[in-house]
């Protein structure tokens, strides 16, 4: 379990960065206003994945296994 709580930490950190960091960029641009929204936007972002990577994560890992294992 601590395993599956440290990738869900480090691979939300990762992803929520990266994509609040373009969508804000997309949407507002580089301007005085960027550094504040973008790391407003990650923290609120980083904030719902986590949960959801620890609560959904493991249900969507056992749909794929269950379809893999049906179509061999």
């Amino acid at each position: 379990m601590k395993q599956k709580v440290i990738t869900a930490i480090i691979i939300g950190f990762i992803t929520t960065g990266l994509i609040s960091f373009t969508l804000i960029s997309i949407n507002i641009g580089y301007n005085e206003k960027f550094l504040f929204k973008w790391l407003k936007s990650w923290f609120i972002a980083y904030l719902i994945v986590i949960p959801v990577i620890l609560i959904i994560g493991p249900k969507v890992a056992s749909l794929v296994s269950y379809w893999l294992k049906e179509n061999e």
